[in-house]
């Protein structure tokens, strides 16, 4: 069975797919609450997945994005040391050059 969609539109829908479990990980700690909720996500999408028609999905991925930036976390869990997370650049080593150059400075 092939479908029609492009590898771009299976990356949109994985990627949306991901961003609902990982906004709802960001609201709710506790992995055994939150794994309800995200197979709750999950059937969601497979409620979803049959519908080919162009105009009928563009609205279901709207409706889903709108929804998902409705219930964004004001401040969602960062890895420590990723970007943005406690530990990013914290100790960061030493540069090997050095910090002055006296072969290249001007003796007078």
């Amino acid at each position: 069975m092939s479908t029609s969609f492009s590898s771009a539109h299976r990356l949109y829908v994985k990627s949306l797919y991901r961003r609902m479990l990982k906004n709802e990980l960001d609201w709710v700690v506790r992995r055994d609450i939150w794994r309800g909720r995200a197979m709750m996500i999950r059937a969601e999408f497979e409620r979803n997945r049959d519908v080919t028609e162009p105009r009928a999905l563009a609205q279901i991925l709207e409706k889903a994005e709108t929804r998902l930036a409705s219930k964004l976390h004001p401040d969602p869990y960062i890895p420590p040391s990723m970007p943005g997370g406690t530990k990013w650049e914290r100790n960061i080593p030493p540069t090997i050059a050095p910090l002055y150059d006296h072969t290249a400075a001007v003796h007078h």
